[in-house]
């Protein structure tokens, strides 16, 4: 009896059985996150981590700082690492939930908007890997949720929580700007302009700096090296088609299919019911930041945090839209809405989770629908016990001064996190924030080069020698085995300070230097 009243108990309190749901999310990417290994990109970030600092070439601080809270907390464990940013959609899909609570809805609206918000392929995504993605929807969703919550009280304290979550919101994505434009548009272009005149939002600008202020310094002291990135990898995005279909993208992309009413029904609440017009200004903190990720030409998933505010807004709307019908109506309406969440959230999930089984037609399949992610998990170990059995052969002389060259952050990370057990030295690279702790001192004398094309080798030093070859267990190719000779090498060709001069590239976008015909 006492156990069925606790469930009773729980099935009474919204936010209960919103965290109830949270919790089965974040279990399934628990269960399924361990499939295959660490991405390349989460091996740049837990090797950042190791480096902390306010500020990094690819993306602010939060990430690596969060990687090593992981580290501390787990250990090097891939489902401790991913266990953050699962953790991370895990309040997405409560916030989701009480945005829509907030906004009116009742049980049925807060259950679906929050499901809703947390299906999507990007969604999914964000729990199935640890990147500054999972952390910045969830920075974006915290935002919508504490706007509603300024709106719907008339409180401006809620101007605080506010400028917190879009100061750690700068802290982890530079993209938080088109919403910060969008929450502006907001206020200014509806009666929200009342706030303005009120000391709190002002307060919670200042906040929202001074939690960004490190960050700002940090790319003052480096002269804003992260747009000398950004504007790098944007070109490559560009360039190799990565930017094409923004719009329609946003239908099965940004948003799971099935959800698509569903925020098409939040814009027209938003902007033309008049039980919307209260909450407006996030109707423009979405339209805002679309309209110049189109102009922008931005990825089609930077819109996708912008969602769960819409489809909360939808799932109010059309729980009032459903109590106007008659029972049987809307016994039918209730029942196909549900349905169509369980086969996107099924389909999305079967594409995007971890569950595939390497190299089959399914795995093949979603890999390519994620655009290669799951490709760039496999074989970084194998690398890694191939350049030490590399290391092995050379004589000791040969090792007294050894270094290791990487193509890219994924491939030093890799064997920065995998090294030390095989008693490997770290391993330098050009690529973003690894330019910028050096070469080392003294500076290496032979020189294991990893991921790098004959060209490179035979251009760069006086003697080279080809000492191995990567490959891994599924005999899959990504970047791991792009370029999969290994050299030993002797003899840079110029002083050490000059090459690293000029050895410093952004991304995949400047490695010709490195790749060169192969």
């Amino acid at each position: 009896m006492r156990i069925a009243d606790s469930w009773r108990k729980i099935a009474s309190n919204d936010l209960a059985v919103l965290v109830l749901w949270a919790t089965a999310l974040v279990l399934l990417h628990t269960v399924t996150n361990s499939q295959y290994g660490f991405h390349r990109d989460e091996l740049a970030t837990i090797d950042d981590a190791h480096s902390l600092a306010w500020g990094y070439v690819a993306y602010p601080p939060i990430t690596p700082f969060l990687a090593r809270v992981a580290f501390i907390l787990f250990g090097p464990s891939l489902i401790g690492l991913r266990t953050l940013a699962a953790v991370a959609m895990g309040l997405v899909l409560v916030l989701t939930g009480l945005m829509a609570r907030r906004l009116g809805g009742g049980r049925q609206a807060q259950v679906v908007a929050a499901l809703a918000a947390t299906i999507g392929g990007v969604a999914f995504s964000g729990g199935t890997l640890f990147q500054y993605v999972s952390f910045d929807y969830l920075w974006w969703v915290a935002a919508a949720y504490f706007t509603v919550r300024l709106l719907a009280s008339a409180d401006p304290r809620w101007c605080l929580a506010l400028g917190t979550a879009i100061g750690l919101g700068m802290l982890t994505k530079y993209t938080m700007m088109f919403l910060v434009v969008g929450i502006a548009a907001g206020f200014l272009f509806t009666p929200a302009r009342r706030y303005l005149r009120s000391p709190w939002l002002w307060y919670g600008i200042a906040l929202s700096f001074l939690i960004f202020l490190p960050n700002l310094l940090w790319q003052i002291q480096h002269h804003f090296v992260s747009l000398d990135f950004l504007n790098s990898i944007h070109a490559r995005d560009i360039r190799v088609g990565r930017t094409d279909r923004f719009v329609p993208s946003q239908f099965w992309i940004a948003t799971n299919p099935a959800t698509v009413p569903l925020w098409l029904a939040g814009l027209f609440y938003l902007f033309a019911n008049k039980d919307g017009k209260r909450y407006r200004p996030i109707g423009w903190m979405f339209i805002v930041p679309f309209m110049l990720f189109v102009i922008g030409r931005g990825r089609p998933y930077y819109m996708a945090p912008g969602y769960p505010m819409l489809l909360a807004a939808g799932a109010v709307w059309g729980e009032r839209w459903v109590a106007s019908l008659s029972s049987r109506r809307a016994l039918v309406v209730r029942r196909t809405a549900w349905m169509a969440l369980a086969i996107g959230g099924l389909v999305d999930a079967a594409i995007v989770l971890p569950i595939a089984l390497p190299g089959s037609l399914w795995w093949r399949f979603a890999d390519k629908a994620n655009g290669g992610n799951f490709n760039e998990e496999i074989g970084w170990p194998e690398l890694v016990q191939t350049v030490a059995s590399i290391r092995d052969s050379l004589s000791v002389e040969e090792r007294s001064r050894l270094g290791i060259l990487a193509a890219d952050s994924g491939q030093a990370g890799a064997i920065n996190l995998y090294g030390p057990t095989l008693r490997l030295p770290r391993a330098i690279c050009g690529m973003n924030s690894h330019w910028l702790r050096g070469y080392g001192d003294p500076p290496p004398e032979t020189i294991i080069v990893v991921g790098m094309s004959r060209d490179f080798a035979q251009n760069t030093f006086e003697s080279y020698q080809i000492a191995g070859h990567i490959k891994n267990r599924f005999g899959l190719e990504n970047s791991t085995i792009s370029h999969a000779d290994i050299f030993v090498c002797h003899g840079l060709r110029q002083p050490w300070p000059r090459f690293w001069q000029e050895f410093q590239y952004y991304g995949r976008a400047f490695q010709s230097c490195c790749y060169g015909a192969s």
